[in-house]
């Protein structure tokens, strides 16, 4: 019984090395075949490497930007809220606006337990109507009003002087801290605290620049100036009906449903909105901007990706039609292998992998082609963010061109395979 075991034991090992040698051998000889026709070769692969190629572009330049995106989302804090007014497009056409008032915001401080650094943001104008200069020089930008809160609830902070303080809100002082382009386009020195620029009528004495955030999609995020809330509402003459925009952060993490609700419960209260009127205001969270803008990116790289695969198509097209030529010049030796007793797997292994080793090495020469292609193009494109890769893209573009090439070899090797060998040997 131990000798019928040994023996079935040593069958199969010799069974798995004949298997073992026989794909070592296809492989062999498909890297011969690739070799000994180069060029042949390399216009069979040059579809699957264009499509490959320009995947890993798109989905490199996409992913960048979406990383780089949410990396400022996230710089905002989880846990922090943003409360503003919400209008519906048809009533903005009649004329009527939805606000957030400064009772709103007294009331949000006092009434809402869990929650710190409540910071009101009032938009004080355009820099290009309202006429911020310095001497001849003059900035278009963003005019916002803030308390000394915004830079703990924004993770914004100063690179020179200080920040607004509770004494600028309280007597209103005149002082503004401004964003590094606005900085450049008034042509103020690196260090600009101390000096004085004009706003409309009114002169402001500048006590702090920001650190610079860069730019999205072109657009530079350092175009504004900060001034205190106070100040702001006084100089833009709405005192009475300002459009506040509210920041908050909530001191624990795991609340933050809970604090929305309460908040949004109070803010129906103060409105006097009965129960079948839509919310006139707007509550939401940095992360859900971050999640919001990640499914966007997501879906825009699986349809850009999805279209430029079609060209992974015509390169197993291309594939297809090379091997069966490839079958027809190599009849004879077909005919050969099977009269010393090739099986039938082995003429269809030889001819498939063969197919599968030219789709790979096309897939990985696309890989570094899109890799440089992508880097290529962020490096044209002024402050755009270095491409991204994830390594599951790469994975999935080898693994989807094996697959190219093994359903595209599978009919050239079906016909070599079932060739007679009379008939092979026969062919002139």
């Amino acid at each position: 019984m131990a000798d019928v075991l040994t023996t079935d034991n040593d069958g199969e090992i010799n069974r798995v090395l004949s298997n073992f040698y026989a794909v070592q051998e296809c492989l062999h000889s498909a890297v011969a075949s690739i070799q000994a026709h180069g060029l042949r070769s390399f216009l069979t692969m040059l579809g699957i490497i264009i499509g490959v190629g320009s995947v890993i572009c798109v989905v490199a330049l996409v992913q960048g930007l979406s990383q780089s995106i949410s990396q400022q989302f996230q710089d905002l804090g989880s846990n922090t809220l943003t409360l503003r007014s919400e209008t519906p497009l048809e009533d903005q056409l009649r004329g009527k606006r939805n606000r957030l008032r400064p009772t709103d915001l007294d009331q949000l401080k006092y009434r809402i337990d869990g929650i710190s650094n409540v910071t009101p943001i009032v938009f004080a104008g355009n820099g290009g109507a309202s006429g911020v200069r310095n001497g001849a020089n003059s900035a278009i930008g963003q005019l916002f009003g803030t308390t000394e809160s915004y830079q703990e609830v924004q993770k914004a902070f100063p690179k020179y002087g200080r920040f607004l303080t509770q004494s600028d809100d309280v007597t209103r002082r005149r002082v503004v801290v401004l964003g590094e382009q606005m900085r450049k386009d008034l042509k103020l020195p690196q260090n600009p605290v101390g000096r004085f620029i004009q706003i409309g009528d009114e002169w402001f004495k500048v006590v702090g620049t920001m650190e610079p955030r860069g730019e999205v999609f072109g657009f530079s995020q350092d175009s504004y100036l900060l001034m205190p809330y106070q100040t702001a509402l006084a100089v833009t003459g709405v005192v009475t009906k300002p459009d506040l925009w509210v920041t908050f952060s909530v001191t624990n993490l795991d609340s933050i449903e809970s604090t929305k609700d309460r908040v949004r419960t109070l803010m129906r209260q103060l409105h006097q909105l009965k129960p079948n009127q839509p919310d006139d205001f707007k509550i939401e969270a940095s992360d859900s901007l971050a999640k919001s803008f990640n499914q966007i990116s997501t879906t825009i790289t699986l349809v850009v990706a999805g279209i430029v695969s079609i060209s992974l198509l015509v390169g197993g097209v291309g594939i297809m039609n090379i091997m069966l030529v490839s079958v027809t010049e190599r009849t004879r030796e077909i005919g050969i292998a099977k009269a010393l007793g090739a099986p039938r797997q082995f003429i269809l292994m030889q001819f498939l992998i063969e197919a599968i080793v030219l789709a790979i090495i096309g897939g990985l020469i696309g890989i570094v082609l899109g890799f440089a292609l992508g880097f290529g193009i962020a490096k044209m494109i002024p402050n755009f963010p270095n491409p991204a890769v994830p390594w599951v893209a790469v994975v999935g573009a080898c693994a989807f061109s094996a697959l190219i090439g093994m359903i595209f070899g599978i009919l050239p090797a079906s016909k070599a395979a079932n060739l007679a060998p009379i008939d092979a040997l026969r062919y002139e």
